[in-house]
């Protein structure tokens, strides 16, 4: 009888264990010590996003520069191009840092001959987590351009910006921007606004369901849409029942820091 009460769990075991992997990946090559010490879950709140702006040219800077500052990349060479000025073709120069890759105390050795551009999609700028997401992804990408190595060679490179993008405290927004619904009303939905997603909704649960055990602190439900609020409590769960057992040792380390 007590079998009908236990939580089921969100995933399966093997994409469960996929998608630990892919976070000690990520704790592995992208600064994990920052990451307990420093990393915040973003909401999409005035506490996150306090300023108050006047163009769309204003809103995307603001924008940019506070998900650059949130994911520890403020010291990256990497700029905001309005869409109709990002340069055709650009190099992506290899960024050297002293003593820390995230963070005020990462410091480039040599500045590079230019910075790297990025822009952002105009349909979003009246869905706000669409365009924080797409951001996300944006410096997740060039992030995993700089490491230039992938945990298999067949790695999807879209996937593994979703990934990162979650493990950089971004989960709430790439998680409700995983999957939008159409409504009733054609003429209101507009495909071109929303992200493209590479992992699916459950996926992006469980990954900021992982990020979350290790701050907790967050309530990691608060801010995702009312149907995901359940995903997420199973995927603690499930994510409780695997870590207590786990033999990884940065995962250890991590919970024993966390």
């Amino acid at each position: 009888m007590l079998s009908l009460f236990k939580t089921k769990p969100l995933l399966d075991d093997g994409s469960a264990e996929i998608l630990i992997n892919l976070f000690v990946w990520c704790a592995e090559h992208f600064d994990h010590t920052y990451f307990l010490a420093s990393t915040r879950v973003v909401e999409p709140t005035g506490e996150f996003f306090p300023e108050k702006v006047s163009s769309i040219e204003e809103m995307s800077q603001t924008l940019f520069s506070r998900v650059k500052e949130y994911a520890g990349l403020s010291q990256w060479p990497i700029n905001l191009a309005q869409p109709n000025q990002l340069p055709w073709q650009q190099q992506f120069p290899f960024f050297q840092f002293e003593d820390a890759l995230r963070g005020e105390n990462a410091q480039l050795m040599v500045q590079p001959p230019h910075p790297v551009f990025l822009s952002y999609n105009p349909n979003q700028i009246n869905q706000p987590q669409d365009l924080v997401s797409s951001m996300a992804n944006g410096l997740a990408l060039v992030m995993l351009h700089h490491v230039a190595k992938k945990p298999s060679e067949d790695a999807d490179l879209a996937l593994l910006a979703d990934a990162l993008s979650i493990y950089l405290g971004f989960g709430v927004m790439i998680t409700n921007t995983a999957y939008h619904f159409r409504g009733s009303c054609a003429s209101c939905y507009n495909p071109y606004a929303n992200r493209q997603a590479a992992l699916a909704e459950d996926e992006c649960v469980f990954l900021h369901a992982l990020v979350c055990y290790f701050k907790p602190e967050v309530d990691g439900a608060k801010h995702l849409k009312p149907h995901l609020k359940a995903m997420f409590k199973r995927a603690k769960k499930q994510i409780e029942d695997i870590l207590v057992d786990s033999a990884n040792p940065l995962l250890l380390a991590m919970a024993a820091n966390a």
